[in-house]
């Protein structure tokens, strides 16, 4: 393979995982702000949650527990490992690619 080929695929690599590292952290400030018990009204605070929730759209009440604060680790903690553990698994066979 060129040298040219394979510095392309590493970059793709690079870009899945930062993608999902950037997916996760976003997840990861939700969860902060939502334990910390954030300023909603607060734009950055609004943001991150409308992020957050659009990216953990697919498990959103997938746990129902009676506390709110373990509902929302695992509501938003799941996603931010499978975005982690996918996007990173996919970098990895774009570099070996």
């Amino acid at each position: 393979m060129s040298r040219s080929y394979r510095h392309g695929s590493n970059q793709a690599a690079t870009v899945v995982a930062v993608v999902a590292d950037i997916m996760a952290v976003i997840l990861g400030l939700w969860i902060l702000f939502a334990l910390l018990d954030a300023n909603r009204a607060n734009d950055l605070v609004t943001v991150v949650h409308d992020a957050a929730s659009w990216l953990a759209s697919w498990s959103h009440d997938l746990f129902t527990m009676d506390t709110d604060w373990l509902r929302t680790v695992l509501n938003y903690g799941l996603p931010a490992v499978v975005y982690l553990f996918i996007g990173h698994a996919i970098a990895g066979r774009l570099r070996r690619g």
